[in-house]
């Protein structure tokens, strides 16, 4: 039976964990792994997920995780990018529980944070363009593509585009 919750300090390992792997499951055959270890590197490492799971405000509301059985199985983060609009940062699953329902739990869980507490009325999410499993994911829960923008995190020589997404609350 999975569980959602707001993530705890005791969470922190399983989130880096189910992002790192998700991460690379995700872009191992679209990106190089110069660009999925440096972006892994900066955003799903311990001391960043400890101060993320443990200051929180309006403009980053914390992680949610999928708990099974206490372990995490998924995690999504986000937080408000201005008055009216709230935005989906990170959703990743444990490669192996895909097409479970868990992320559009999670998705269910940030977006109540958003229009609750926040007052969203859209929602935004960028998808790396090639993402094969966040865009047919982030589409059939209503998100429509706006435009394309260089994707974050390029470094020299690298050509990367996110897509933008947006749903109406």
């Amino acid at each position: 039976m999975i569980k959602i919750c707001k993530a705890d300090p005791s969470h922190v390992h399983g989130i880096a964990k189910v992002c790192s792997d998700g991460y690379r499951a995700t872009y191992g055959e679209t990106h190089s792994k110069e660009y999925i270890e440096r972006i892994i590197s900066e955003f799903y490492n311990t001391d960043r997920i400890v101060d993320e799971v443990t200051k929180t405000s309006r403009y980053w509301g914390g992680y949610f995780v999928a708990l099974d059985n206490a372990e995490v199985v998924g995690a999504v983060g986000g937080g408000m990018i201005n008055d009216t609009a709230g935005e989906v940062f990170v959703l990743y699953l444990d490669p192996n529980r895909r097409n479970e329902g868990i992320g559009t739990m999670l998705l269910e869980a940030i977006t109540k944070q958003q229009k609750e507490e926040y007052n969203a009325s859209e929602q935004w999410v960028s998808v790396q363009k090639g993402n094969e499993k966040g865009i047919p994911f982030y589409e059939a829960r209503g998100f429509i593509f706006q435009h394309e923008q260089n994707g974050y995190g390029n470094a020299d020589g690298e050509d990367y585009i996110s897509l933008r997404y947006c749903r109406q609350l």
